[in-house]
């Protein structure tokens, strides 16, 4: 491990200089790595692996005939390396449980069947582990249990991989059984592709998923847009007037600096004006929303957001009632300028 100062707090991360990809295929020369579920990070990760040339078979209900047909679209084949759930679970050494945290919950009683001595049970979240009293995913004690969760979506998973950079992730080892649980998990994370890997636990790496998605990452992005988008429209503002200012200029400008160099160096190119009152108004904002994200991670971690996710996402309901609170927003004033703003990037 390499020792990485993090604004003055040391941590250990593996980098893919002491841990290389050639490392990563002699530990799993032997195994037989299932993706179980073809959806949101399925995809990245088990093509990611397949690129790397690693044993990779798909576990996928036909059931799901969406996400099936998308599994043969990429190149794997029924009866090859591609089977249902039950049968890919049995033929691998190393099970990456990939269905969403509702579903995880209705097919562990099909993966649990068919989990052999020896074998590791991995995650990329560590909601059912955390929260198992109310998932039931309760693994059997001769088996490893670990994690690796890349810090992107799959989309972004699999686009820095062919970019050659890689995504970092956390990892995490909840029960070694064999005695090679960490250097399994480590050697996980090179094959599908990350950039660095810091360690964490299963329940402080939901903690903070679950506390960055309703928070900075997507609901609080969301609903700041949302705020000054109306103010300005209700003070005059034309739709591509608002736009630009709320979102345009953070996606395609701003937030771009603080990637490339940091909070700072974004601050420092541009205008002396936005200087001064960014750094002014940032303190309000900040002593505006402390107690919200306070009260978020109270929710997160007495499991309240989990039982919400879990009664919510597993209703007959379910994708009519997201399809519905999607188009709401999609056609909203605010990303219906958003859509034809982008038309006009783009030149359309």
């Amino acid at each position: 491990m390499a020792k990485i100062n993090f604004g003055g707090v040391e941590e250990n991360v593996v980098t893919r200089d002491e841990f290389p990809l050639s490392k990563a295929t002699d530990v799993l020369k032997d195994e037989t790595i299932a993706v179980i579920g073809y959806g949101v990070q399925g995809p990245a990760q088990s093509l990611n692996m397949k690129d790397n040339g690693f044993n990779v078979i798909i576990g996928q209900s036909y059931d799901f005939k969406r996400d099936w047909d998308r599994a043969v679209k990429d190149g794997w084949l029924p009866g090859e390396t591609l089977f249902p759930i039950g049968e890919a679970t049995r033929k691998a050494t190393i099970i990456q449980y990939l269905v969403s945290d509702a579903a995880q919950m209705a097919v562990w009683p099909v993966v649990k069947q068919y989990l052999n001595e020896g074998d590791a049970l991995y995650f990329s979240h560590g909601f059912s582990i955390t929260f198992r009293e109310q998932t039931g995913v309760v693994p059997p004690e001769n088996i490893d249990v670990i994690l690796v969760a890349p810090k992107g979506s799959g989309t972004s998973v699999r686009r820095n991989f062919l970019a050659g950079s890689g995504i970092n992730s956390s990892y995490a080892v909840y029960q070694d059984y064999t005695g090679r649980a960490n250097e399994r998990t480590i050697a996980l994370g090179i094959a599908i592709g990350s950039g660095y890997l810091f360690p964490t636990t299963f329940e402080n790496e939901v903690y903070s998923d679950l506390t960055g998605e309703r928070g900075v990452l997507m609901g609080a992005l969301a609903g700041i847009m949302e705020a000054q988008y109306k103010v300005l429209r209700e003070n005059g503002h034309s739709p591509s007037e608002a736009f630009n200012e709320t979102v345009e200029e953070l996606t395609q400008s701003l937030i771009r600096l603080v990637d490339e160099n940091g909070m700072d160096w974004m601050y420092a190119n541009c205008s002396a004006t936005a200087q001064r009152g960014a750094l002014d108004w940032r303190h309000k904002f900040r002593e505006a929303v402390l107690p919200v994200f306070n009260d978020l991670y109270r929710s997160v971690k007495s499991g309240t957001e989990t039982k919400i996710v879990l009664e919510r996402t597993s209703g007959p309901d379910y994708k009519n009632e997201l399809e519905a609170e999607l188009k709401e927003m999609r056609e909203s004033e605010l990303w219906q300028a958003g859509a034809a703003v982008r038309k006009l990037r783009q030149g359309k």
